[in-house]
């Protein structure tokens, strides 16, 4: 896929990367308007890149649109309880979805292509810059926005599956399922029976979910960026609680 719809869309910019990492921070533009044409090319390119997807709740005011009274994930789940079965990547499902649900969010399903490493923003920025300094692959990055901390950056990525070696790099701590999120305050390892918003996504507080890294760059392997992004947490959570278990770098066992 030849068009690019990160903000960073790859390493011919690095060496000023150093001095934007700071301006991501301070000033976030505005993601595409999620309300016409250029939505529904957003989430076919995401399609297009593998990535299952399902329509998912939006935003109403500081409310959720579904009708569960206090919701604790406004604008965050997505519609249908069957949305594991229900996720594709089928262009023209996700044309009448998009067509027929103007506002509705996306979701995609991890643990069936891709998994979704889920980081605090501030700290995710600082390893993004180490990875590509070093040159290592980086897939699709998404920055979930948030106030008051909440914001996160979004690294997806090849899903593991279920390898006959799981026991020694399973890091259970970290896998998150949508109901334990508020768990894990470091990384959160979205894979089997979890899901995260796609971009262009809208939240409540006039937060929002935009691409980073566009889904033109193929995913990686989650173990090359794993050790780098816990370090990031450990130094991010730790900060603020030198004890927090979350935070550790976990062995890779490989």
């Amino acid at each position: 896929m030849g068009a690019d719809f990160g903000r960073y869309g790859g390493t011919e910019s690095r060496p000023s990367l150093e001095s934007r990492l700071p301006q991501w921070l301070r000033r976030r533009p505005k993601a595409t308007d999620p309300d016409g044409a250029d939505r529904q090319t957003l989430l076919l390119a995401a399609a297009a890149a593998g990535l299952p997807l399902s329509p998912a709740a939006h935003p109403v005011g500081y409310r959720c649109s579904c009708d569960r009274v206090g919701c604790p994930t406004p604008a965050r789940h997505p519609i249908s309880f069957a949305w594991q079965t229900q996720a594709t990547t089928d262009r023209a499902q996700l044309t009448r979805w998009a067509q027929n649900q103007p506002q509705a969010n996306f979701i995609t399903a991890t643990g069936m292509v891709n998994d979704v490493l889920d980081v605090p923003l501030e700290a995710g920025l600082g390893a993004l810059e180490r990875l590509l300094a070093a040159g290592i692959e980086v897939g699709p990055v998404a920055e979930f926005g948030g106030s008051n901390g909440d914001a996160r950056l979004l690294f997806f990525t090849a899903t593991r599956g279920t390898p006959e070696d799981e026991d020694e790099w399973w890091p259970c701590e970290l896998d998150c399922h949508p109901e334990t999120m508020d768990a894990h305050p470091g990384l959160r390892w979205h894979c089997r029976g979890s899901y995260v918003l796609v971009p262009p996504a809208q939240l409540p507080g006039g937060h929002e979910v935009s691409w980073v890294r566009g889904p033109e760059h193929p995913l990686p392997d989650p173990l090359t960026l794993l050790e780098t992004l816990t370090e990031a947490c450990a130094r991010f959570v730790g900060e603020d609680d030198p004890e927090d278990h979350h935070a550790v770098a976990w062995p890779l066992g490989r």
